[in-house]
């Protein structure tokens, strides 16, 4: 949004004890508030004049987390008081859903309204996302709002994100620091170890195709945001290897018992919904977003914003 002008930016979060902090350092916004605080303004009527839309992302998005009722307050609960508020006062609303909603795919991963009461999400986290899908669809708000299911991302300023950091991102650190990567093996006869599929999507694609949505006002309902193709955790850890210049090496390791029968082995966005109301980015592949990744961020001095030519 700097890049294209924007900088009365409020922006809403919990930043804790994180290094979350250092990816704002350098970017331009009005004022940073806290999510709870954030909240009780809004029901206060603190935002009613000035605020002209919401691109809500916040989430717990850790996949194993098993309170539930943290996962209901905080995903849920707290995504229908942001959405009545933006309703009531006509505002713009974009919301993160997520391709963990699809489940293990048996229902595919078409983004069409009347699929999400037909989905089967694996654990807690997705189920939270698919309640509030499934709430937005059952008060007949898809004309007016879009939630956006982004598939696998990987990209800049994610080093606070832990476990829950990208593949990417996790492999080059073991392949820098120890020389091999860890994949899990398979437990399905249709996957080999480490051919498990993602739709891995750069972060920089991401952005573009949810400020498309945010801009044109007419565009709502659900939307994957996903490149269209599946590829593999071994494609993608080999790519790394590549451009590192070393060879490769590899220990498969058995997959925890707690995420076994929660583990998707194959995703894929259709993207045609997005694609038929005129978006038309060339999505970058997996060799050329990790190329970018790596040369331009994750192997420059300021990991942060790294050399990218358009920054601030």
């Amino acid at each position: 949004m700097n890049k294209e002008g924007y900088d009365k930016i409020i922006i809403v979060d919990n930043l804790g004890n994180t290094d979350k902090w250092k990816n704002l350092v350098k970017l331009k916004f009005y004022d940073i508030i806290h999510k709870d605080d954030f909240l009780k303004l809004i029901e206060k009527g603190i935002f009613d004049k000035d605020v002209e839309g919401i691109i809500h992302l916040g989430a717990c998005t850790d996949t194993t987390e098993k309170n539930a009722n943290y996962l209901l307050r905080n995903n849920y609960e707290y995504s229908k008081s942001l959405l009545k508020w933006a309703i009531s006062k006509n505002k713009r609303f974009i919301y993160a859903s997520s391709a963990a909603t699809y489940g293990d795919g048996k229902n595919d991963f078409v983004d069409e309204e009347s699929k999400i009461p037909l989905l089967k999400p694996l654990n807690m986290y997705a189920y939270s996302k698919q309640l509030f899908d499934l709430w937005v669809l059952k008060q007949g708000l898809f004309d007016k709002v879009a939630g956006i299911k982004y598939f696998n991302v990987y990209g800049p300023n994610e080093y606070h994100k832990g476990e829950m950091a990208s593949v990417v991102y996790k492999s080059f650190l073991q392949i820098k620091n120890f020389g091999k990567v860890r994949l899990f093996k398979s437990y399905n006869p249709k996957y080999k170890d480490g051919w498990q599929m993602r739709d891995f999507v750069y972060v920089k694609d991401v952005v573009d195709l949810t400020l498309f949505i945010y801009k044109n006002k007419k565009v709502n309902g659900i939307f994957n945001a996903g490149t269209g193709k599946a590829r593999s955790f071994y494609e993608l850890v080999s790519i790394i290897f590549k451009i590192l210049g070393k060879k490769e090496k590899i220990k498969y390791i058995d997959m925890p018992s707690d995420i076994k029968d929660k583990y998707q082995y194959f995703t894929e966005a259709k993207m045609d919904k997005i694609k038929k109301i005129g978006y038309k980015r060339k999505f970058f592949s997996l060799e050329e977003g990790i190329r970018d990744y790596l040369e331009n961020y994750l192997l420059t001095s300021d990991p942060y914003l790294g050399k990218d030519k358009e920054k601030i």
